[in-house]
């Protein structure tokens, strides 16, 4: 009985096993290329992989060939000789010949995606442990790109969704067929901008700015990751590029702006909160900004990120606290948030820090404190 029933089960295991497989997307090829430069990319690789088939068919061929025709069992008996001129420059020419020939549509390719003179528009892309910032130079439009796949998903608390550790808060915005220009640099470590759709894929490194370009031809929405193993949470640093046609784009612009300029009035530095609304506003900060290091428990990591339930930092002296969180801590993981954060957000942050889970500080940080220290 026992022999039949692990049989039954090992067989709804195997069916199982072959549904799961035979429904599953086996992406073997590069992404539909969506830019002319990732069209060049797409057919190069496809060109070099033919020129790789036909060298492999050739030498194994003639190898297995000689293998099955020239057996000991048939009678043949290894030949004995030494140099042949003719065979010597024969393999020597032929590779060269076939070098030269992938060297060319390579070349060419490379060329072009270094080319990025007469751009339509320029946005500046800076990476952060572990979000992304962008900076429209002709629009003056700038935003934070964060990760927004729910911590319950990550966690396993809940089902994944299809763009699981796919999807941010604000998405990168840019109009079809025009030619954008991406400077791309780090606050921090490297890291790296990487769309594959577009063939793109731009290092990002602290102090120097790497530049590249795309156009998108078509509407949709593209995604990315960070393609530079850039610390503890890499994995959830994704890219997600919206292309808009140039009459969407202008829309978004103008909306974009309209909310830039409601988000500055409500972040008025001389406004005196209360301590509720600060907590308020700082647990959104918090959990956006600081709970993937210091977890949203202010437990931390062990060993790697300090807790602030409890801390000296956190329950210590407060003008300590707000110069690490502004100028962040050399030689750690710790950033600054100055360059990223608005008066208000940093007051709030700080004033949840000293008041949430164990920490009973009472102690309110206004945004007018931070805009004084900035000076």
């Amino acid at each position: 009985m026992k022999i039949k029933q692990l049989l039954s089960t090992a067989t709804g295991m195997a069916a199982g096993l072959a549904t799961e497989l035979a429904q599953a997307g086996y992406e073997l090829n590069l992404q539909t290329p969506e830019t002319p430069i990732a069209g060049q990319i797409y057919h190069l690789h496809t060109l070099i992989m033919y020129v790789v088939l036909a060298i492999f068919v050739v030498v194994f061929g003639a190898m297995f060939y000689s293998i099955y025709a020239h057996r000991k069992s048939k009678g043949h008996e290894a030949a004995n000789f030494h140099e042949n001129t003719t065979v010597e420059v024969i393999w020597t020419i032929i590779p060269f010949f076939i070098l030269i020939g992938m060297a060319y549509p390579a070349t060419k390719t490379v060329l072009a995606m270094k080319n990025t003179s007469s751009p339509d528009m320029t946005v500046k892309v800076t990476g952060y442990q572990w979000k992304w910032e962008y900076d429209y130079l002709q629009d003056g439009i700038h935003f934070f790109s964060n990760l927004a796949t729910p911590k319950d998903q990550i966690d396993n608390k809940m089902a994944k969704n299809v763009n699981y550790l796919l999807e941010v808060d604000e998405p990168m915005v840019v109009p079809t067929g025009k030619k954008i220009r991406v400077l791309i640099t780090a606050s921090d470590v490297i890291h790296a901008w990487w769309v594959p759709a577009f063939g793109v894929k731009q290092d990002a490194i602290p102090g120097f700015i790497r530049d590249t370009w795309f156009t998108v031809e078509n509407p949709g929405t593209y995604r990315g990751q960070c393609a530079e193993l850039c610390g503890k949470d890499h994995g959830y640093m994704p890219i997600v590029v919206e292309a808009k046609t140039p009459e969407d784009y202008a829309k978004w612009v103008a909306d974009r702006k309209v909310k830039m300029a409601a988000t500055a009035l409500a972040d008025d530095p001389s406004k005196v909160y209360t301590l509720a609304e600060l907590s308020s506003k700082g647990e959104k900060v918090y959990a956006t900004h600081c709970a993937a290091c210091h977890q949203a428990s202010g437990a931390g990591v062990p060993g790697a990120f300090p807790a602030l339930d409890g801390s000296k930092m956190a329950t210590g002296d407060k003008a300590a606290h707000i110069n690490i969180v502004m100028h962040g801590k050399s030689g750690t993981a710790m950033a600054a948030f100055a360059p990223q954060l608005s008066d208000t957000e940093i007051a709030a942050v700080v004033t949840y820090e000293r008041n949430a889970w164990g920490n009973h500080t009472g102690d309110m940080i206004q945004p007018s404190e931070i805009k004084a220290l900035r000076k």
